[in-house]
């Protein structure tokens, strides 16, 4: 199995065990008398059946993450730098988005607001760490299809 389809499938398992989640809470309360629509026991092997499969794919993913290395990088270390380049520019745009406001003075005596940045400068170094990103993503990306998970 490639580390992507095993990426794919955790994805598929939260999911799953999102739904199995939702569909006990609907099914463990039932008027008197009455029988649920699913049975909460089934219900509950399956997601204790999805939760064993995700802990096992958490590990291979982890210690094959942990073990591949590309230009010189573990994937867990490409992975930890995607995520803070993701965070950067999040705070960065909201910085911007808040330097970009202007205030209209409706009378001579109010206050004027101005930016204390510069925000095409900011901006420009968003832009150069958006694309930063997207080429360190599709480096991923690439890794995730050749590289097979350690079992």
């Amino acid at each position: 199995m490639k580390l992507a389809e095993a990426l794919q499938e955790r994805a598929d398992i939260n999911r799953n065990i999102e739904q199995l989640r939702n569909r006990l809470n609907n099914n463990v309360l039932v008027q008197e008398g009455e029988k649920p629509a699913e049975e909460p026991e089934k219900l509950k092997q399956e997601l204790d059946a999805s939760m064993e499969r995700l802990a096992y794919l958490i590990t291979r993913i982890n210690q094959t993450n942990c073990e591949t290395k590309v230009d010189g990088q573990t994937l867990t270390e490409l992975i930890a730098k995607k995520d803070v380049l993701s965070l950067k520019i999040r705070v960065y745009k909201e910085i911007v988005g808040t330097g970009s406001q202007t205030s209209y003075r409706v009378r001579s005596a109010e206050i004027k607001i101005k930016s204390a940045i510069s925000v095409a400068e900011w901006q420009a170094e968003i832009d150069k760490m958006a694309k930063e990103l997207r080429l360190l993503d599709n480096k991923l990306q690439q890794s995730n299809w050749n590289t097979d998970l350690i079992e």
